[in-house]
């Protein structure tokens, strides 16, 4: 995992396409990131609270990759790239209204979806006011073209599905580490990857990846 939190190319590639194999999925490597200590995140969401930009920063620094991961299973890793700055600025207005500590992680999740929905919106109404191709028709560019291609048909499943497939094969995280994070039931999480990879492995095969 990078600096930024975006996971390179042949992360993706071959998790997703490993996962998708009848053999059992290879997890990326887990960025340092993916699972910070709970005391530390207690402690620095009471300062970020009470107007500390420093201890913000850390907070952020160890949940980059779950906000890049949350994105990217929403919108082109590009643009991913773009609304990680617009997370940061929602989450630094808002933090004073958090309540529960340790719902940081999960709050911040929610965060990220509504932004990364927010600029579906705007991208759905831009191509019908340009009268351009549906926006859920991606075209990758040259650089990292299969993992954006992954990406994107990953996109396509539910939504309820594409979310715990990133955080697994890209961020490496159980699924109790999943539920954790994202205040999610343990077996919902589970249910949702089974019938999400099925679903993955079925349009790589469509599409002649597999």
């Amino acid at each position: 995992m990078s600096a930024n939190g975006r996971a390179p190319a042949v992360t993706v590639r071959r998790t997703f396409l490993g996962a998708a194999s009848n053999a059992a999925p290879e997890p990326a490597p887990r960025p340092a990131a993916a699972t910070p200590a709970r005391g530390r995140d207690d402690a620095d969401v009471e300062r970020a609270r009470n107007g500390d930009r420093v201890a913000f920063q850390r907070l952020w620094e160890r949940h980059a990759a779950l906000v890049h991961a949350v994105l990217i299973s929403m919108v082109p890793s590009q643009e991913a790239e773009d609304l990680m700055q617009d997370v940061a600025v929602s989450a630094i207005g808002a933090i004073d209204r958090l309540r529960r500590r340790e719902r940081f992680s999960a709050w911040l999740c929610t965060i990220a979806r509504n932004v990364g929905r927010d600029a579906l919106k705007r991208r759905r109404r831009a191509a019908r006011e340009s009268e351009l191709e549906d926006p859920a028709v991606e075209r990758p560019s040259d650089t990292d073209a299969l993992a954006e291609e992954i990406l994107g048909l990953v996109r396509r499943l539910p939504e309820a599905y594409r979310e715990p497939l990133v955080l697994r094969l890209v961020l490496g995280l159980s699924g109790p580490e999943i539920a954790r994070r994202t205040s999610r039931t343990a077996g919902s999480v589970r249910v949702n990857l089974c019938k999400g990879m099925k679903m993955l492995r079925d349009e790589l095969e469509r599409g002649g990846m597999l």
